[in-house]
């Protein structure tokens, strides 16, 4: 369904104060300028047994320039939208520049991009959420949240929902001019039962993922996710799991599903493939990547099986938009090639200062600020492993094991900074025996490096078993930002891996 940008925005100076900024800022002789307005309403709810416990709503308006003045980034925002205003930040962006220069040893260019003139994105959706009254809102989680309170066994029931609008329009001195809008969607329910007997306690949530959609996606229907099956099998599944037996730690061949492997892939591939975490920009604060720039192209990342590209373009992905915050078009590439390392998220100076060791001078649109406050850093695309044609169903995969575990939904985890040393738990877990499913275990996580684990991926399902997962909330970056992302994946065979037994580890 196509829209309109929404009015409000829209009537906001951003032309005015864009034309300002970039005039002034070229005056005093700035290389390269950019200004960015944004306008970005969020909403979140949240209740707890069906009662409304949580409501916030937030709006952030401002806009920002950023400048390379001899060599060295400036950086300057503000929430007064006057074209008075806009000097003066144009003008506080070419002092900080001019201060941070001899913090700054090496000069800065930026990779040259194709001019982009007046054009205009939209995500893909149906409904605005923000156009649907709250008490609507609150009305179904309640009802939702009800019908799995009412459930045997089944103690307490979180709901929530977050929903954001995000309207952007960015200006550069080359002529690019770009405006456009996103909307995207999270909902939950988690369930709680405690076994008065033993103490013990668990949860279990659906396991529809957040998404670049709109509320069609919240009310189920456009057919996407099955809310009322999933819904209703929150209270059994959830008594099924406080009475499986625990896990006997050792050696298994794993089935992953989706809906758990989407999170490892986000640890372990699209964190460690950041070009700027692998040389070591974020080393004090989120640390580095074992995939280290020099390894491009020789890195055994994984099995022949392993495929996987980033992707700016995915359709409702969380990463998915028209032109990243430096004006440069969503593009798809490779980052892992039949198990190799051969490609990295960029943004346009980093695509240039090691453009001779990447083979390529171009930035694949990965610079995204999460705030008209922050200056834009390098942040993750959709990072997705790709299914192989006419490859095998879930069943299927299953049928190749004797003696294994299947994982469903993701849950806690930990990942060193490196990105090489891991572990996942997960939503559920069943046993698999003589290529069947046998009941669901308890205390399961995995655990291995990074290399070791997709080495030992034998098989990707099919283009059938294949699901967008993602989160709202991947952090990066001093100041924080935090930034939405998906990642795509097929159900997946994995030989020989270490299961733990977190009771056991926890001491219990």
């Amino acid at each position: 369904m196509a829209h309109d940008l929404d009015p409000a925005f829209m009537a906001l100076p951003m032309r005015q104060l864009a034309d300002a900024a970039l005039h002034h800022a070229r005056g005093l002789g700035a290389e390269h300028a950019d200004f960015r307005l944004e306008r970005i309403r969020s909403q979140g709810l949240t209740l707890r047994d069906g009662n409304l416990d949580t409501s916030r709503d937030g709006e952030d308006v401002g806009f920002s320039v950023r400048v390379l003045h001899e060599g060295t980034w400036g950086f300057a925002a503000s929430v007064d939208l006057t074209a008075d205003e806009a000097v003066n930040v144009a003008q506080r962006a070419v002092e900080m520049a001019k201060v941070a220069r001899d913090l700054s040893p090496d000069r800065v260019e930026i990779a040259a991009e194709p001019v982009h003139a007046d054009v205009t994105w939209i995500s893909a959706y149906a409904v605005d959420p923000f156009t649907i009254p709250d008490a609507d809102k609150i009305q179904l989680l309640a009802e939702r949240s009800r019908r799995v309170l009412a459930m045997a066994g089944v103690d307490h029931v979180t709901a929530q929902l977050d929903q954001v609008l995000e309207n952007k329009f960015y200006a550069d001195t080359a002529g690019t001019v770009t405006t456009q809008q996103r909307v995207r969607v999270q909902q939950f329910f988690e369930a709680l039962a405690v076994d008065a007997t033993s103490g013990r306690f668990d949860t279990m949530s659906t396991l529809g993922a957040p998404a670049g959609r709109g509320w069609e996606y919240v009310t189920g229907a456009d057919g996407v996710v099955d809310w009322d099956t999933d819904l209703d099998e929150l209270g059994p599944l959830l008594a099924e799991k406080l009475a499986a037996p625990s896990v006997e730690p050792g050696r298994y061949d794993l089935v992953i599903h989706p809906s758990n492997l989407w999170l490892t892939i986000h640890e372990s591939i699209g964190h460690a493939t950041e070009l700027d975490r692998a040389l070591g920009y974020e080393a004090n604060y989120a640390g580095t990547s074992f995939a280290t720039l020099d390894k491009l192209g020789t890195l055994r990342y994984g099995s022949p099986a392993m495929q996987v590209t980033g992707d700016r373009t995915t359709p409702h992905g969380l990463a998915t938009i028209g032109y990243d915050d430096e004006g440069v078009q969503a593009q798809r590439w490779d980052i892992v090639r039949d198990g190799v390392l051969v490609g990295y998220q960029l943004d346009r100076a980093m695509a240039r200062a090691n453009s001779a060791e990447l083979g390529t001078s171009r930035s694949n649109g990965c610079a995204f600020a999460d705030s008209p406050g922050h200056v834009p850093v390098q942040r993750m695309a959709n990072v997705s492993l790709q299914p192989a044609e006419a490859g095998p169903s879930i069943d299927e995969l299953i049928s190749r094991v004797d003696d294994g575990i299947y994982v469903v939904g993701n849950k806690s985890w930990s990942i060193d900074m490196q990105r090489y040393n891991f572990q996942f738990t997960g939503q559920r877990f069943y046993r698999i025996k003589d290529g069947e499913l046998d009941g669901q275990l308890r205390d399961v996580a995995y655990q291995a490096t990074t290399t070791d684990f997709w080495g030992s991926l034998e098989a990707v399902g099919g283009p059938q078993t294949y699901v967008v997962g993602g989160a709202f909330n991947c952090g990066k970056a001093q100041p924080g930002q935090i930034a939405p992302v998906s990642h795509g994946c097929p159900a997946a065979l994995f030989r020989d891996i270490n299961i733990l037994n977190t009771g056991q580890e926890g001491g219990q």
